[in-house]
């Protein structure tokens, strides 16, 4: 089995795959609804709700424990390495995108004339605790939905183009 045929066949990575996706392209709706902007570049930010990290790591987490079972090391491991990064999304890298709020109106007050040339530090860098609890949900359901229903996603194409 070649390696493209192998990463095909892992249900687990495609399905938190499409559920990442899901969760990205959601995050225009989002927009469109709270801001009232249709602003396709929010695909290609980061931060925002839901949190696409923690949906893809919640995900593949769930999927893991589905297909291994949740007593099992494996399971352990990718709660502990979701975790990791859903915390980091709402801790460390939220911290960094308040920090670049603030330095970006500290130069603005500081030196005005020299901030007008500089491009302003990016903001949106992490994630707040409700949009990484979204993400995570929606992470978990994607893929233990796909999985126990249709099984691996080419498995679902295929089943549909026989009917």
């Amino acid at each position: 089995m070649d390696a493209l045929t192998a990463l095909s066949d892992n249900a687990v990575l495609a399905w938190a795959l499409l559920a990442c996706g899901v969760a990205q392209l959601s995050k225009l709706l989002v927009v469109l609804v709270t801001e009232r902007q249709w602003r396709p570049a929010v695909l290609l930010e980061t931060g925002g709700m839901p949190s696409s990290h923690a949906t893809l790591v919640s995900g593949v987490a769930a999927g893991v424990g589905w297909q291994v079972g949740f007593d099992q090391p494996l399971f352990a491991m990718a709660c502990a390495m979701a975790l990791v990064v859903m915390y980091d999304a709402s801790g460390v890298r939220r911290a960094a995108g308040v920090q670049a709020e603030r330095l970006n109106a500290f130069m603005a007050l500081a030196d005005p004339d020299r901030c007008s040339s500089l491009e302003p530090l990016n903001t949106n860098l992490g994630h707040t605790r409700r949009q990484v609890f979204v993400g995570a949900v929606l992470g978990i359901a994607v893929v233990l939905l796909g999985i126990s229903r249709i099984g691996g996603i080419l498995d679902g194409l295929t089943g549909a183009a026989n009917l």
